[in-house]
């Protein structure tokens, strides 16, 4: 038996909750395509990485040192775009049987945690930053500094923390209304939507 729908998300209204939700969106979009630009560097260097140390004998020089430093760059910045898309992995064996102001109530507690969390971090991850700079800790090869790497982790944390306090902030109105439609969250989909779209694309790869 199905439980009732709920509602789906507004992208296009929602008062001033939505302005800053689109505002911030277009902004972690920019921070995604620049962590995938930077893979897609990566990959190249790497590949060139393995053709010149094989067939030239002349590997790129500090080439550890690069990739060290381009970590913090696709594995950090873009982790607030994944968390407003949803794309992070969640224990939704619970959560997706749930309605109304049950549903919203919980997502509430997990925000609240995880804006303690992410807080944190913000604040540790900058101090380890301070510390690199003042230090002037530097990679073994290239002698690159660790400071730009490192702040930028910071950034990360503190993006991902506004992007939690807009999740609040939606989160906050559903619980009081659960009639509202959803602005700045993503929604969780329901066993039924799950099994729809595997259905659909169970259907479209046997097609081909």
């Amino acid at each position: 038996m199905e439980g009732p729908a709920e509602p789906r998300p507004d992208h296009t209204g929602g008062g001033m909750l939505g302005a800053i939700d689109r505002a911030l969106f277009a902004f972690e979009k920019l921070m995604a395509l620049i962590s995938a630009l930077c893979i897609f560097a990566l990959m190249f260097v790497g590949v060139w990485q393995v053709v010149g140390r094989r067939l030239f004998n002349a590997p790129i020089y500090g080439y550890i040192d690069m990739v060290e430093i381009a970590m913090t760059t696709f594995a950090f910045i873009a982790i607030s775009y994944t968390e407003r898309i949803g794309g992070h992995v969640r224990m939704e064996i619970f959560a997706s049987r749930m309605h109304g102001r049950l549903l919203w109530f919980t997502e509430v507690a997990g925000v609240l945690i995880g804006l303690f969390v992410v807080g944190t971090l913000t604040r540790y991850s900058f101090d380890h930053f301070l510390r690199a700079y003042t230090a002037g800790d530097s990679t073994i090869d290239l002698q690159l500094p660790w400071w730009p790497s490192k702040l930028l982790v910071s950034f990360a944390f503190a993006l991902l923390f506004l992007r939690l306090l807009v999740s609040l902030w939606g989160y906050l109105r559903l619980w009081i209304d659960p009639t509202l439609q959803p602005v700045g969250v993503p929604v969780v989909a329901s066993l039924d939507e799950a099994a729809e779209e595997a259905a659909r694309i169970g259907a479209g790869d046997g097609r081909r």
